[in-house]
């Protein structure tokens, strides 16, 4: 190839040229489509395998949202018991997230309202969505979200600030024996790098850390 573009004159080697860098233009170009497309395509992946898996994704009663809560109402309020919630909240990116309380006590069947405050840090609008995650793992079929900003993805404008609302009851059918409920929420963006799994464990930071970052 070498022997054959040096007899060529100088214009059909420039010529030759153009066309070899058009060629590799266009591979990279569909390299770099591909690999665009393969990170879009991350996050419903994740999704996909948590929710074949039952891992770290919304409950079905937390996608149920509705009918399906109506009969948690004040009137089956346990009064004589008592939980406590505790709020944690991951950030994993340029952003501020965090509850504005990190525990609170209620009654089984009670509707209690929780606010959470976000701030986007960047010069440039994201795209973000919420993951929950439950400890101890048996409060997950109790604990039912009226109304959560996990629900769907959240579009935040540069430097916007936001207070989404929890709204949530605790099923009076909960054990006996718990007593305490950790409620963690990891923030990341949509088509970005996918977050390692949330911590809810006995080990996991206390949410009064995640607060004050």
């Amino acid at each position: 190839m070498k022997a054959m573009r040096s007899s060529q004159s100088p214009s059909a080697r420039a010529r030759a040229l153009v066309v070899d860098n058009r060629r590799m233009l266009a591979k990279l170009f569909v390299i770099a489509s591909l690999m665009f497309a393969f990170g879009y395509a991350l996050v419903p992946i994740y999704r996909a395998v948590c929710n074949a898996l039952g891992i770290n994704v919304l409950s079905v009663s937390e996608l149920q949202v509705g009918a399906a809560a109506a009969p948690a109402a004040n009137g089956q309020v346990d009064a004589g018991r008592t939980i406590t919630i505790e709020f944690d909240a991951n950030s994993r990116g340029p952003w501020e997230f965090k509850p504005e309380q990190s525990s609170i006590d209620v009654h089984p069947g009670q509707v209690t309202t929780v606010m959470y405050r976000f701030r986007n840090l960047q010069h440039r609008a994201v795209a973000l969505q919420a993951i929950p995650s439950y400890a101890p793992q048996v409060a997950v079929s109790h604990f039912t979200k009226l109304e959560c900003f996990c629900f769907s993805e959240q579009l935040l404008q540069a430097g916007e600030s936001r207070r989404w609302p929890v709204v949530f009851v605790v099923d009076s059918k909960l054990p006996k024996d718990v007593k305490t409920i950790t409620l963690s929420y990891t923030f990341f963006e949509v088509g970005g790098k996918v977050p390692a799994e949330p911590v809810a464990a006995a080990g996991a930071p206390r949410p009064d850390r995640a607060a004050r970052s």
